[in-house]
């Protein structure tokens, strides 16, 4: 089944509950922090060796993190901002689940503890560059759609770690590292095909314009920051475009 198909159930799942928050008026906004709390509270709860009460923390602060979005468009509160703090707020949530299973792992004690507790700061890092090698590349105004592993499945795996005992929390760990740092890998290979398409096509990459020609411009004039003459000459006079809301 493809993954926007399965996506979209859930969506579906959550939409009489997205109705409900909607008229009463709770906003996105609320919807976002509640998450960070509850996913802190799971930092907490797994740091101090409550691993099953972290997962059904984290199962509650999953539905948070898929409610704020849709609540802001079922309420017309869809803004640049909201998306920033969102996504912000994203990485903090992993921070802190992450941290206290790192945590838990140092206080097992052994090599094996420690070794695992390196383990989070891997998957930590795997999942941050993630999420920054989409935005860095949408930024530059490319599409960066892609990688089966993102910050749902992430989750997911987490949660049942936490779930089912200490070997399947240190198999979803590895899962994490290696399947964050693959998805890292895709939007790199990803990024540079883009690129090198636009190259070929003679364009800019991220900007689309065409290359500089030799007779553009008189001998030992300095080119300007736009890249060509004319296009520095619209860089100067155009308003900056808005940039498209940044999610993982």
């Amino acid at each position: 089944m493809a993954k926007s198909v399965w996506q979209e159930r859930a969506r579906s799942l959550l939409t009489p509950l997205v109705n409900t928050l909607a008229r009463l008026g709770v906003t996105p906004t609320a919807v976002t922090l509640m998450g960070l709390l509850l996913n802190i509270v799971a930092g907490v709860a797994a740091g101090t060796g409550r691993a099953f009460e972290a997962g059904l923390v984290l199962i509650v602060a999953g539905i948070c993190d898929a409610l704020d979005g849709q609540l802001a468009r079922r309420t017309g509160r869809v803004s640049r901002f909201g998306a920033f703090l969102d996504s912000t707020i994203d990485r903090i949530d992993e921070s802190a689940v992450l941290c206290g299973i790192a945590a838990w792992f140092l206080r097992r004690g052994g090599a094996s503890g420690d070794v695992m507790a390196v383990a989070c700061v891997a998957a930590l890092a795997g999942s941050i560059i993630t999420s920054y090698t989409r935005a860095r590349a949408e930024g530059l105004g490319l599409d960066c759609k892609v990688g089966f592993f993102e910050r749902p499945e992430r989750v997911v795996v987490t949660i049942l770690g936490l779930l089912l005992g200490p070997l399947a929390l240190t198999a979803a760990i590895w899962i994490v590292v290696l399947f964050s740092w693959v998805t890292v890998l895709q939007r790199i290979a990803h990024v540079r095909r883009l690129v090198l398409e636009e190259e070929r096509a003679g364009g800019v990459p991220g900007t689309g314009a065409a290359p500089e020609l030799a007779s553009d411009r008189a001998p030992g004039a300095a080119r300007p920051p736009g890249g060509t003459l004319a296009g520095g000459l619209a860089a100067s006079t155009s308003p900056p475009a808005a940039r498209k809301p940044l999610r993982n």
